[in-house]
């Protein structure tokens, strides 16, 4: 229940076309946010610039769900992610990964 919650607010937030930092799954901000921002690059890579990295790709939810769930660098050269991040599961992991890539 709590991921068809989760996938409805991230269609809503695509409907919208207007997402801010305040939009950002709460799993987001608790289990990745400490080294992830929507728009600014801090320890890793903005969601922004990860979006617009994996626009178009037809297997892109896959493999960012993938990236996340297995952790690494994926050339962003900006130091290595841990597997699930600080801990998310995957409904977490998967919310996460639709919502990224809703992002202009």
């Amino acid at each position: 229940m709590k991921t068809i919650i989760s996938s409805l607010s991230v269609a809503l937030l695509v409907c919208a076309g207007n997402v801010s930092a305040a939009d950002m799954p709460a799993d987001g901000k608790s289990k990745c946010g400490a080294c992830h921002s929507i728009d600014k690059k801090s320890t890793g890579p903005a969601w922004n610039d990860v979006a617009a990295k994996y626009k178009g790709q037809a297997d892109a939810e896959k493999t960012l769900v993938a990236h996340i769930t297995k952790g690494g660098e994926f050339g962003w050269k900006q130091g290595k992610m841990p597997p699930k991040g600080l801990g998310a599961n995957d409904a977490q992991i998967a919310a996460l990964a639709k919502f990224i890539l809703t992002l202009k």
